[in-house]
């Protein structure tokens, strides 16, 4: 699965919100720079954040971004819907009349167990496990895919 720049740098965002902007909103100059993202494109993230309603946005020199939701309720799978990122790992997976061999492909079910993995992780992991030090994800294990031959 690959996950977007602008993803990562909204993951990021949020994460820089919660640290900083507690009573006061914070502008985006300063998320950029501490991020180490370009501002103009940063700017495009927070107008989907808010439009999402992860943040709200204040105009004015006193103005600027924080969140609009906990960062305990925002998870990971959410920033992903939000920028319409939820695509499969392989296309066979959403659509098996896309390939000729999914009725015997023994990769299919890796494929699935693989993206069932991803999506338990970014559904259970919210932006207030990543404001954390370390984190640690409980994965399941994998279950035995069985292929006959």
């Amino acid at each position: 699965m690959h996950i977007p720049v602008k993803v990562d740098y909204a993951v990021r965002a949020l994460v820089d919100l919660s640290r900083h902007s507690g009573d006061k909103p914070v502008h985006a100059t300063q998320v950029a720079r501490r991020m180490a993202m370009p501002e103009p494109y940063l700017d495009h993230i927070l107008h989907t954040l808010s439009k999402s309603g992860f943040t709200k946005t204040l105009r004015g020199p006193m103005g600027g971004h924080s969140l609009a939701m906990d960062p305990g309720d925002i998870k990971l799978s959410m920033v992903m819907a939000a920028f319409n990122e939820t695509e499969t790992i392989v296309g066979c997976l959403e659509n098996t009349a896309s390939c000729t061999l999914s009725d015997d492909c023994g990769q299919r079910n890796i494929w699935q167990t693989v993206e069932e993995a991803v999506n338990t992780i970014l559904e259970q992991t919210t932006i207030a496990d990543l404001l954390k030090p370390t984190i640690s994800i409980p994965v399941e294990s994998p279950r035995k895919v069985t292929q006959s031959v």
